[in-house]
C-alpha cells in the first residue's frame, strides 16, 4: 500500500474505516468522531448516553485529541470514572475552516497512534 501523505489523504482513510466500523453506510462527520473519541476516552464500552453526557463525551475528546499541542492537560479521574482535564493555554482565536483543519490533524494524529491507519 502507498504511504498516504497529507491531511486530506489521512482524514478520508479515516473517515472510511470509521464509517465502514461504526456507520451504517452514512459517511460519519466531524463531530460523531470526536463523539466516538470521546467514549473511548471514557472507557466504559458501549452504552446509552444522556444527553448532557454526550455533551460531557465531546469536550473530553477534543481536551484529549488537544492535549498534544498543548491546550489541555489531564488532571484526574472522577469518582464515576470520568477523566478531568485543566486548560493549560488557551486556544487561539481561529476562523471556523482553521478549527476544522486544527480538529482533523489531531484526530489523525490521535488514530495514529493507535495504529489504527496502519
Amino acid at each position: 500500500m502507498p504511504e498516504i501523505k497529507s491531511l486530506k489523504e489521512k482524514w478520508n482513510v479515516l473517515l472510511a474505516k470509521l464509517t465502514l466500523q461504526f456507520a451504517d453506510g452514512d459517511m460519519l462527520n466531524i463531530d460523531a468522531i470526536i463523539y466516538l473519541v470521546g467514549v473511548q476516552e471514557l472507557g466504559q464500552g458501549h452504552r446509552t448516553f444522556k444527553k448532557d453526557e454526550k455533551v460531557n463525551l465531546m469536550h473530553i475528546a477534543i481536551c484529549k485529541l488537544l492535549e498534544p499541542y498543548g491546550y489541555y492537560e489531564f488532571d484526574f479521574f472522577d469518582d464515576d470514572g470520568w477523566p478531568h482535564y485543566k486548560t493549560i493555554t488557551t486556544l487561539p482565536n481561529l476562523k471556523p475552516g482553521e478549527q476544522t483543519i486544527l480538529m482533523k490533524e489531531a484526530i489523525v494524529n490521535y488514530f495514529e497512534k493507535l495504529s489504527y491507519l496502519d
